[in-house]
């Protein structure tokens, strides 16, 4: 029988990415709520940088339920249940990451009906990216 093999250089990659996106989203940061929804520009550059940060979240989720051979997930959120049970997340991150992809598919497939506030409120929500890259980077840690 084949060992589980998590590709550790693009869990590493793909961190990067999202470093990359966050610190973006901290640059172009609106002071207050009044600010990001007066500039259309900003709006819309924030809603962006903020889903391909969630995806790039369940890119990394991916990438160790298939390394870890944990079967194929149904969908989104059973993958962030299947890194809860083998440990790899905390039952408290795995609920944030349900959260923001909750959060996501609104953004994608619901544009019109996008909340400013919502938004605006998960701009405020950036050190849970942080959180879950600290749980997978000591994941990868232990598991090398």
């Amino acid at each position: 029988m084949r060992k589980s093999s998590i590709d550790k250089e693009k869990i590493l990659s793909k961190i990067d990415e999202l470093d990359g996106y966050l610190e973006e989203l901290e640059q172009i940061k609106p002071a207050d709520f009044d600010e990001y929804k007066n500039s259309i520009e900003k709006k819309r550059a924030v809603e962006r940088l903020l889903q391909i940060a969630i995806e790039t979240v369940i890119d990394i989720s991916n990438i160790i339920v298939s390394g870890l051979k944990l079967g194929i997930p149904y969908d989104e959120d059973s993958l962030l249940d299947k890194l809860e049970e083998k440990n790899v997340i905390s039952k408290e991150i795995k609920n944030i990451m349900k959260e923001m992809k909750g959060f996501r598919n609104v953004l994608v497939h619901k544009y019109a009906e996008v909340k400013d506030e919502i938004v605006f409120e998960n701009l405020n929500k950036l050190d849970d990216f942080d959180k879950f890259k600290e749980e997978i980077l000591s994941f990868l840690k232990k598991h090398s």
